[in-house]
């Protein structure tokens, strides 16, 4: 069973580590457009092997794609990350040409893959995978929820004084500062809703933290984080190889669903062999419809762009 990898940075390389460690798989590929960079990551990461007693073998490449042929997973993360004071749309000019290319030449060798983009604006790449390929929807995944979620359940526990494995709870929506909706309503801890325990003030803090999360560490680390995003990819192609119908929710192509038609967008899915097995559809209440409504229009307004540069 082989993953590939595009993109060696500290993004790509913890999205290998993580898969490698879990022991999942027979092979990771990493492949990256900087000479002898991926070898590198991936020679690194080898001698962990011992050490934390994986057998997975991780190989490295440049520009290489024949080496990914046969993968069941290929993930993108190659482009230009966030720098401090960005917004994750900012970066859409020089990351579609980029994510185009990449998701074509994947599916040249590897025509039956199943595509996770974490390339930012992740939506917007997700849709532009969408319309730039001919693979179907099920295998197109846009990996965002995932990560707003678990950001959320660090800041839910954070405000309950309990480990995060106590709680449960989801972000829906755009993979934006402005776009993602933190269902707070539904969120529970060890099956109790959470607004038994915590003000609506509270819980207002706990959804604007999580809803900037992403530009905090930013601000913090100087660019984009990576253990997180890392550890949320191995888990969505952990529940597709092994076929394990987890629940995430992801940026996935609407037909109708939500009343939404034509946009990727953040909501919950069953993941299993075949990529998408199922789009959840949550009753949500009016607030959080509208939300999600709102969000969807700045999605759409970011992939109007796509248009505009002539990408499809």
């Amino acid at each position: 069973m082989k993953i590939t990898i595009v993109g060696a940075g500290a993004v790509g390389a913890s999205c290998a580590e993580y898969i490698a460690i879990k022991n999942f798989v027979s092979e990771v590929v990493l492949l990256d457009i900087k000479e002898n960079y991926a070898e590198g990551k991936a020679m690194d990461l080898m001698q962990t092997a011992s050490l934390n007693n994986f057998d997975t073998k991780i190989s490295g490449c440049t520009r290489d794609y024949a080496k990914t042929a046969g993968s069941q997973v290929a993930v993108i993360t190659s482009g230009v990350p966030r720098k401090p004071g960005m917004q994750r749309e900012e970066l859409i000019e020089i990351n579609a040409g980029i994510v185009k290319d990449v998701a074509n030449n994947l599916i040249t060798h590897s025509p039956n893959v199943i595509i996770i983009i974490v390339s930012n604006p992740m939506d917007t790449m997700t849709y532009l995978t969408h319309k730039v390929t001919s693979i179907p929807s099920n295998r197109i995944i846009g990996m965002g929820g995932a990560l707003d979620s678990a950001r959320f359940k660090y800041r839910l526990s954070e405000a309950l004084s309990c480990p995060s494995s106590d709680v449960s709870g989801m972000v829906i929506g755009g993979h934006s500062d402005k776009g993602m909706v933190p269902l707070t309503r539904l969120a529970t801890r060890n099956g109790i809703r959470v607004t038994d325990y915590l003000s609506k003030d509270i819980l207002d803090a706990v959804k604007h933290q999580t809803k900037i999360g992403g530009a905090t560490l930013t601000s913090m680390l100087g660019t984009s984080a990576w253990y997180a995003p890392g550890a949320a990819v191995s888990a969505l192609v952990h529940s597709i190889v092994c076929d394990q119908h987890k629940m995430f929710p992801c940026s996935v192509m609407l037909s109708g669903e939500y009343g939404l038609e034509d946009l990727t967008i953040g909501v919950p899915v069953i993941l299993g062999k075949n990529g998408i097995e199922k789009i959840i559809e949550l009753n949500l209440d009016g607030d959080e419809k509208n939300s999600l409504i709102q969000s969807a229009e700045g999605v759409k307004k970011t992939n109007n762009i796509l248009s505009e540069m002539g990408l499809f």
